[in-house]
């Protein structure tokens, strides 16, 4: 097919082309979200070739599954199930070219080249992300309960902190400092009853807090917050809870008058919905308030779930939780609501509302993560590697081109040639497939030089022998193609199935590796055997007469 000079330069210049292509540089338009919430498109100039973690610094992570907060029925499936989520939120973060990948039976391995902002990627990769609709309790379960907490917690031998003439434990765990539970603090001090004791300065709300009579809802001194969640998660203290109730906290702090409290809130334990249910979600800034929101979608089911819950609590007040904390005041439901809400982030920043969207969006994990591992490379680490992997590279390929032009004369210069054709191929074709570059990597384009020329001292070392048999150059350079072929197959297919093995069973930096070593092993092969015959047809073609080679 590829008998004439013609066809074969045809097809070396449809290569050369398409790897010029696929290295060219193109702008990139990414779509921003400003300061203030209006979207921006962004035109950015892009190397297709990506630098990798080692190569231009970043962040390098290993987590695994946290047993102390959750016990897993099933580690290996939840480990699965984490990759999946994990790798939902790295693509949602932005980030190019990520590593997101299970080592062994117990370990994630994340590796993020070219982070800017550490602290956010390591919140938003440990987040669990679990969404809650929960409604607030109206059967003061919680108040009827703290008599049978107060004698458990004496049982124990935990006594109210304050003064002696304290007569109730629970009082001084919700917070009074008399029989009949006058809060100590004056901003308290309006509300309208104090349901604690020993567990430390717990009010129910009222408007002093400025919500009104919230049913379910409390109200603890930040300074008391500790104490209070430690006590109640005593399990003797949890187990007087009646069956159907939980309590949680809100997600920080909130300033009443110049103290803040913590709120603390009964609830039905039963969850209208979930996150599980979740489709889209996505943040922007409330057009009335200015604030940071995150907007939410459900799927059709969820959403019918949802409408149907709602419709029968018009009138209550409904929790919204992630990760088991009440986001904001939980709002009343007006009416029947559908697929569609919002959750509103007071005193948060857009970024984090941004953030909290993409890891809703992406799912929660199964199992809370911990960091087990943690890595950060520096840029001017990645600066450094890159100017020694080149330099070695550059002084790799010069002493190869002097040794191969110096021994075999004009044949060496082809074989120069070849060599450069093949640079050309290798680094087109890893930016054809989206491939990352990397030290490894660049030890592997390295390698495959060596081999380049490897193949062609062979198919010279051939020719040599048929000259010096007598036979014409025509002949020689034919035979000695036909002779080396099975040697140059034989030594390059190993070193194919070599490569796989590593890019099967290998980790991160190994994998590259392979990549660029069967790249660069294919590359060697095209062109010592297809592009170096093509330039000896060229010559012999311009110069027919000729009695020997320049080898």
């Amino acid at each position: 097919m590829f008998s004439t000079i013609r066809s074969r330069l045809i097809l070396i210049g449809i290569l050369i082309a398409g790897s010029i292509y696929f290295l060219f540089p193109r702008n990139a338009t990414l779509r921003e979200r400003g300061a203030n919430g209006v979207m921006r498109d962004t035109v950015v100039t892009r190397v297709p070739l990506k630098r990798g973690l080692d190569l231009q610094g970043g962040m390098h992570l290993a987590l695994e599954l946290d047993q102390s907060k959750q016990v897993s029925a099933d580690p290996k499936r939840d480990l699965d199930l984490a990759l999946t989520v994990l790798r939902k939120r790295i693509d949602e973060f932005g980030v190019e070219e990520p590593l997101v990948q299970k080592v062994g039976d117990s370990r994630i391995v994340v590796e993020l080249a070219g982070i800017t902002d550490p602290a956010r990627a390591k919140a938003i990769v440990q987040r669990s992300a679990f969404l809650e609709f929960k409604i607030t309790d109206e059967t003061q379960a919680l108040e009827k309960a703290l008599p049978a907490m107060d004698r458990t917690l004496r049982s124990l031998g935990i006594k109210s902190e304050g003064t002696p003439t304290q007569p109730s434990a629970v009082q001084q765990l919700l917070g009074g400092d008399s029989a009949k539970g006058t809060p100590k603090d004056s901003t308290a001090r309006d509300t309208s009853a104090v349901v604690g004791g020993v567990l430390g300065g717990l009010v129910q709300s009222s408007s002093a807090t400025g919500a009104g009579n919230m049913p379910g809802e409390y109200v603890v001194p930040e300074t008391a917050f500790p104490r209070v969640d430690s006590l109640l998660n005593i399990p003797a203290v949890a187990r007087q809870l009646p069956r159907g109730i939980v309590l949680r906290w809100s997600s920080g702090p909130t300033s009443v008058g110049v103290q803040p409290v913590r709120f603390l809130y009964a609830l039905d334990d039963r969850s209208i919905v979930t996150g599980a249910n979740l489709v889209d979600a996505q943040a922007r800034l409330d057009p009335i308030t200015n604030g940071p929101i995150a907007t939410f979608e459900l799927d059709r089911t969820g959403g019918r779930k949802f409408g149907e819950e709602t419709g029968k609590h018009v009138g209550d007040y409904m929790a919204i939780l992630l990760d088991g904390r009440v986001q904001g005041r939980p709002p009343v439901i007006q009416s029947r609501i559908g697929r569609n809400g919002q959750i509103t982030l007071s005193g948060r920043t857009l970024q984090e509302a941004q953030d909290l969207a993409l890891t809703l969006k992406a799912g929660a994990l199964p199992i809370p993560l911990k960091i087990v591992e943690e890595r950060q490379v520096g840029a001017s680490l990645g600066s450094d590697s890159i100017h020694k992997g080149i330099t070695a590279g550059l002084v790799g390929t010069a002493l190869v081109m002097v040794i191969m032009i110096g021994y075999y004369r004009l044949s060496g210069v082809l074989a120069v040639v070849s060599l450069a054709v093949y640079f050309l191929f290798t680094l087109g074709a890893l930016s054809m497939i989206g491939a990352t570059l990397t030290l490894p990597g660049l030890a592997g384009i390295v390698l495959s030089i060596g081999l380049t020329v490897d193949n062609n001292v062979l198919i010279f070392e051939r020719m040599r022998e048929e000259l010096i048999h007598g036979k014409s150059v025509r002949l020689a350079m034919d035979e000695g193609f036909r002779h080396a072929m099975n040697a140059i197959v034989d030594s390059n297919v190993c070193m194919v199935l070599t490569a796989l093995f590593l890019f099967q069973f290998g980790t991160g930096p190994v994998k590259g590796f392979a990549v660029t070593l069967i790249l660069g092993i294919v590359a060697s092969m095209i062109t010592s055997i297809f592009v170096t015959r093509t330039l000896f047809m060229i010559w012999l073609q311009r110069r027919p007469a000729m009695s020997t080679l320049s080898i």
